[in-house]
């Protein structure tokens, strides 16, 4: 079951899960909310669409833009349509 590690806790666990260019993407429901904040930060990919972040925090530590998901996609990556997939040192353990 995925796990999605950072300072120590546990961020993000579910046994549901798709998996895109090596990125773990977990279900919106399976996040630990308090751990999320709202980042103004928007990337695009051309197959996907346009991406959100969110800054992670634990602890009082911040992690900046460490999880992204897609609002809303491109229909050939429908099926990870407000998934979160993470990076910048958080572990995501399989």
């Amino acid at each position: 079951m995925p796990r999605a590690i950072w300072n120590g806790k546990v961020i993000a666990e579910t046994d549901r899960f798709e998996t895109v260019e090596g990125n773990v993407y977990f279900p919106p429901d399976t996040i630990r909310r308090e751990f999320f904040k709202p980042s103004d930060t928007h990337t695009f990919c051309p197959w996907k669409g346009t991406a959100s972040y969110y800054t992670v925090e634990v602890d009082g530590k911040q992690n900046k833009d460490a999880a992204w998901y897609y609002p809303e996609t491109k229909e050939a990556a429908n099926n990870i349509k407000g998934y979160v997939a993470f990076w910048h040192g958080v572990t995501v353990e399989k």
